[in-house]
């Protein structure tokens, strides 16, 4: 009895029961609840990251000078004291001056670069043209980062290894000058960036502008169709937190440029604020379209972003430690790839230009400013301290801060580790297993036996028979490791690439 009527009246009439596929829609449902909570959390993830950044930036401003000054005083006044110790300096007194001096010398070396020039250079060209040169602008930035972090630590290392040991490196001055001139060029290569987006904000048509605000948007393309694991996604955030901070520094200096153009009309800073805004609205709706369909195609959830922020907020509670192993500001770059010197260096170069200092009461007002600087930093880093312990207490990684993962071992259990690291470390525990507290990390003897490297493969290929199923358990239990540990296992993110080593 096929008929048109009775096909029209099966399609009119017909029925279903979504109830019957109710596991799909629930999972469909999800995704749409995660990616509404998405730009919550990633701007939670942000605003900390961001605030961390401001800690590192402010650090080369205000307690950078008075450490170099301490140090100075105690190499100074060290023959009334006596040598106590082999060494003339703590390591991190060192480091400090290294730093101090790096940034005096790339500060008169900027003051042969002429702005104005760079600026009408950069305008004469055409649109098309300053939009390619502000891509590979961008992409030159990326790979300066990444390499110029391991500058600054290979001088660090040099200038501070034990003299016992024997040499393997070039020598303390070509690390140094490898580090200024890498510092020079990152802050020539920063203040091109700045140049053609101050021309882009000064253009009649503000085309140029648009064209490179446009660009955001292809990031989308490149990264959303991408496999993402939490990892990638973690090196992900790290680097928009440092592109967004860097932007915003940028955005300073070419406000500080056009007051000064401006005579300082405070009239002319409501003519500028429209475009900052694009410029801002377009940074943040593309990360959070970027994170949103990243997340939905990989499966991610938002709470994943909370464990990003814990891990970043470990770097910092572990850093405050009395004998860290690494400066606070060090690691902060070796995470998000954001080196603040070159940075320093240009805005120094920028605000002195742009503001003259003349008279008694003009120098009482760098004072009083430079106090405020201080004050801020401090101010910023006991909230960030605050925050971070709620934080890692939050995501019970406390027992990390005194039981360190060796990272280097990836072979080896993680209970094995803990227990040889403690040994040659010297950490003492109480009768209930418990770290102490107040125990810090110790130098190494050089009789001390190295721990070796070695991986799955070697200990099945090495192992005993009766040690089968010592390893078996502990592959399983390397297995079911959280992922808060394996972020915080990974010790430098490079920025270029999707790709973690």
């Amino acid at each position: 009895d096929l008929s048109l009527l009775r096909f029209i009246s099966a399609e009119l009439t017909r029925g279903y029961f979504l109830e019957h596929n109710e596991a799909k829609y629930t999972e469909r449902r999800e995704r749409v609840y995660t990616c509404m909570r998405i730009p919550k959390e990633l701007e939670k993830l942000m605003f900390f990251g961001i605030f961390l950044c401001l800690d590192a930036f402010l650090y080369v401003f205000t307690l950078l000078p008075l450490r170099v000054f301490l140090a100075m005083f105690r190499f100074i006044t060290l023959p009334c004291y006596g040598l106590r110790d082999r060494r003339l300096l703590q390591p991190a007194q060192v480091c400090d001056i290294l730093k101090g001096v790096i940034l005096v010398i790339c500060y008169f070396m900027m003051h042969y670069v002429d702005y104005s020039m760079m600026y009408h250079l950069i305008r004469g060209q055409s649109v098309i043209k300053l939009y390619i040169i502000y891509n590979m602008l961008e992409v030159a930035d990326r790979l300066f980062s990444s390499f110029g972090q391991d500058i600054l630590d290979a001088l660090y290392w040099t200038a501070t290894e034990p003299k016992e040991r024997k040499r393997a490196h070039i020598g303390v001055i070509p690390h140094f000058f490898m580090a200024v001139l890498y510092v020079f060029l990152h802050a020539i290569l920063i203040m091109v960036q700045a140049t053609t987006l101050n021309v882009a904000f000064n253009s009649h048509n503000k085309s140029l502008l648009t064209i490179m605000m446009s660009n955001n948007f292809v990031e989308i393309k490149g990264s959303v169709f991408k496999k993402f694991e939490k990892n990638n996604l973690f090196q992900m955030s790290n680097s928009d937190i440092k592109e967004r901070f860097t932007n915003y520094v940028l955005l300073l200096i070419v406000c500080l440029r056009n007051m000064e153009q401006f005579s300082w009309n405070p009239d002319h800073l409501w003519v500028l604020f429209p475009d900052v805004c694009m410029v801002v609205a377009s940074e943040i709706a593309v990360d959070i379209v970027k994170h949103a369909f990243i997340t939905k195609f990989n499966d991610i959830t938002a709470d994943v972003y909370s464990e990003y922020r814990a891990s970043l907020a470990f770097d910092l509670v572990s850093s405050r430690q009395k004998n860290a192993y690494t400066d606070y500001s060090d690691s902060v770059s070796r995470r998000m790839g954001f080196i603040p010197l070159p940075l320093a260096v240009l805005l120094i170069r920028v605000v002195t230009s742009s503001i003259k200092v003349q008279g008694i009461l003009a120098y009482v007002c760098v004072v009083l400013f430079y106090c405020g600087l201080i004050s801020l930093k401090v101010l910023n880093s006991i909230v960030l301290l605050g925050k971070s312990c709620q934080y890692v207490k939050e995501a019970k990684m406390e027992e990390k801060l005194f039981n360190p993962v060796l990272t280097a071992t990836p072979g080896k259990p993680a209970g094995k580790q803990q227990s040889m690291f403690k040994s040659t470390q010297g950490i003492s525990t109480d009768e209930n297993g418990s770290t102490s507290v107040t125990n810090q990390p110790v130098h190494q003897k050089e009789n001390t036996p190295s721990l070796l490297v070695t991986s799955n493969s070697d200990q099945f290929l090495t192992t005993p028979d009766g040690e089968e199923k010592d390893i078996s358990q502990d592959s399983s239990e390397l297995k079911h490791r959280s992922s808060k540990k394996d972020l915080l296992e990974i010790d430098r993110f490079t920025i270029c690439g999707n790709r973690i080593d």
